[in-house]
């Protein structure tokens, strides 16, 4: 088995799953969840996920031509970014594949692949920092 664990995070879904305005600029929301994502491929996100870390965020629509940052690629949908989170995962057996994602189909669809499936929330709330205001 492959010992750096694939981290797949369906960009459209988790930007979306936060009404803070993304819809006025996907690609800018899509870049600052790029960014956020650049420090997991050197420190994982203890404890369910030791470093180092393989990150890919998958786009598509409007944020197609965000690009990839240090530490994280940036794959570009040539359709449904559910099939190229799928792709990914099916092209990868022999790793540990963690996608995140809350759309159902998708999650049964890599679920049944054998990775490992987390939702939005359990990214952010290992990504961004903690606000005691909120």
């Amino acid at each position: 088995m492959e010992p750096t664990p694939l981290l797949i995070v369906d960009a459209a879904n988790v930007v979306g799953s936060r009404p803070d305005g993304w819809w006025r600029d996907r690609a800018g929301a899509t870049a600052r969840l790029r960014d956020s994502l650049v420090r997991v491929a050197d420190d994982g996100l203890p404890p369910e996920l030791p470093a180092p870390v393989e990150v890919v965020l998958v786009v598509e629509g409007r944020a197609r031509n965000v690009p990839s940052a240090a530490g994280v690629r940036v794959v570009a949908a040539a359709g449904s970014g559910d099939d190229a989170a799928v792709e990914l995962v099916a092209g990868a057996p022999e790793r540990r594949r963690l996608v995140v994602t809350a759309d159902r189909e998708l999650r049964e669809r890599v679920a049944a692949l054998g990775a490992e499936v987390y939702g939005p929330r359990w990214l952010r709330d290992r990504t961004e920092p903690s606000d005691q205001s909120r």
